[in-house]
C-alpha cells in the first residue's frame, strides 16, 4: 500500500500527450490552447476615448481658454475630425478614435453646453485624461496568450480582437466509464430490495462534462469473460478507462485479474487513504491508462477530484492552478493511520479567512452528504488530532 503523495507522483508520471487539433475560435470554450498568440496590431489600436464629452488641445487649457466652440460630433467608428483653431473642440463619444490634433478629453459632467459652445465647469484638468492610449495594453507582435492556457470567455474575446478565427488546441483524450456489479440496475428501473440504481457512472460523466469531456458509458456484469471482453474492446477504442467498483477483495471482484490477463500493467493497488483505499491504477503498453476506483460513491468522487483531474491537467499541459488551503473551523479526530479526505462546508470569516466546517457523513457510501459539502480537506496520516484553527489543503468541488 502506498501513500497519497506516492500515488499522485506515479499518476502524474504517466500523464499522456494526445496531440493537438484545429478548431474554430467560437467553439473553443473550455479547451486548452496549444499555441502562443501574438497581437496583430497595437491594443488598443488607436488613442481610444474612454469617456463621453469633448476633446480639446491641452495647450488651449494652459493658455486660459475655458469656452470652446464645438466644431463637430464624432461617434465611435467615425473618421477622426481634426481642429485647427485653439478654441475649437470636438464633441466625442466613448470608443471613438482621438483626432491627432487633440490630446485631452473632458467629461460631459464637467462642462456646460449651450448654443454650440462648451464651457468648462472645473479648473483642474490633466493632459491626456480620459484616453486609453494606443498600445497601452499590448504592442503589435507582443505575446498575449501562451500555450497551456484554459480558453475562457475572456480568452475568446481576446483572440477575436486579434483576428484569430481558428485556434490550435490540445486534443482531449477519449474516455469511457465502466460500472460493474449485478446489484446495479438502470436509473429508470424499480430496484428490488437487494439492488440499487446506477449513479456512480452518471456522477463521473457529470464531472467530465464540467471539464469539457464527452465520455462513453458501459455497464458490465459480474462475469469474468464478459468483463475481459469489454475491457479488451475499451483498450482498443479509448485513451482512458474509468472503472467504478469490482476492484476490492471480494469474491466477485474480477476486474484486477482481467486487467492482468489483458496485459495492463498494475502501477499500484491500494492507497493509504480514506475514502478510496482500494484504488487501482495501471497502464497498457499501447498507452491506455486505467483508473479503477472503489465502487462507493464518495470514494469514486474523491478519487476523480484528487487524482484524475490533476492527471488530465498535466496531460493537457494546463497551466497549474493555485493550491487552495482553508482553516479547520472545528476540532476533528480520526484514528486510523490513513490520509483522510474530510468533507467540509466552506465559508468566509469577517476577516476574509476561508473556513472549513467538517460535515461528517455515514462513510464512503453516503453520497447524499456530498450535496451539502463544498470540498475535501486533506488531513495528513501522521496525525490523529486536528484542531480548530489548523490549516490544511482543500480540493474544492463546488464554487467557493
Amino acid at each position: 500500500m502506498i501513500t497519497v503523495n506516492e500515488a499522485e507522483k506515479l499518476i502524474l508520471a504517466n500523464a499522456g500527450d494526445f496531440g493537438a487539433e484545429i478548431v474554430l475560435f467560437e467553439e473553443s470554450l473550455g479547451r486548452v490552447l496549444a499555441e502562443n498568440i501574438k497581437a496583430d496590431r497595437d491594443l488598443p489600436p488607436f488613442n481610444r476615448v474612454s469617456m463621453d464629452g469633448i476633446a480639446v488641445s491641452y495647450k488651449a487649457i494652459e493658455n486660459g481658454i475655458n469656452i470652446f466652440q464645438i466644431k463637430a460630433t464624432q461617434a465611435a467608428g467615425d473618421v477622426p475630425i481634426d481642429i485647427y483653431e485653439p478654441d475649437e473642440c470636438i464633441e466625442i463619444m466613448t470608443g471613438a478614435a482621438l483626432p491627432a490634433s487633440l490630446d485631452t478629453v473632458i467629461r460631459y459632467e464637467d462642462i456646460e453646453i449651450s448654443d454650440g459652445q462648451a464651457k468648462l465647469l472645473i479648473s483642474e484638468i490633466k493632459k491626456g485624461q480620459n484616453i486609453h492610449t494606443q498600445g497601452a495594453d499590448k504592442k503589435q507582435g507582443e505575446l498575449i496568450l501562451t500555450s497551456g492556457q484554459l480558453i475562457t470567455p475572456a480568452v475568446i474575446s481576446l483572440v477575436a480582437s486579434v483576428g484569430e478565427t481558428e485556434l490550435r488546441v490540445k486534443r482531449i483524450p477519449r474516455v469511457v466509464i465502466l460500472s460493474s456489479g449485478d446489484e446495479l440496475v438502470e436509473v429508470a428501473a424499480m430496484p428490488s430490495s437487494y439492488q440499487i440504481r446506477r449513479s456512480n457512472n452518471y456522477m463521473v460523466r457529470a464531472v467530465l462534462t464540467q471539464l469539457g469531456l464527452e465520455a462513453g458509458m458501459l455497464h458490465i456484469p459480474d462475469d469474468p469473460e464478459v468483463i475481459k471482453q469489454q475491457l479488451q474492446l475499451c483498450l482498443q477504442n479509448y485513451d482512458v478507462i474509468l472503472l467504478s467498483g469490482g476492484i476490492s477483495m471480494g469474491k466477485f471482484d474480477y476486474i484486477p485479474q482481467a486487467l492482468k490477463e489483458l496485459q495492463v500493467k498494475q502501477i499500484f493497488h491500494k492507497v493509504q487513504q480514506r475514502p478510496g483505499k482500494p484504488f487501482w491504477f495501471g497502464k497498457h503498453d499501447n498507452g491506455v491508462v486505467v483508473f479503477a476506483f472503489p465502487g462507493n460513491p464518495v470514494a469514486t468522487f474523491m478519487c476523480m477530484e484528487r487524482y484524475f483531474i490533476p492527471w488530465l491537467n498535466t496531460s493537457l499541459n494546463v497551466s497549474p492552478k493555485q493550491t487552495v488551503y482553508a482553516v479547520l473551523d472545528q476540532d476533528f479526530t480520526f484514528n486510523p493511520q490513513l490520509e483522510y479526505f474530510l468533507q467540509v462546508k466552506l465559508n468566509f470569516s469577517e476577516q476574509g479567512q476561508l473556513l472549513a466546517m467538517p460535515i461528517e457523513g455515514n462513510g464512503s457510501g453516503d453520497f447524499a452528504n456530498l450535496v451539502d459539502t463544498d470540498a475535501f480537506m486533506e488531513l495528513p496520516l501522521e496525525k490523529n488530532e486536528f484542531k480548530k484553527g489548523d490549516v490544511y489543503r482543500i480540493w474544492p468541488f463546488n464554487q467557493i
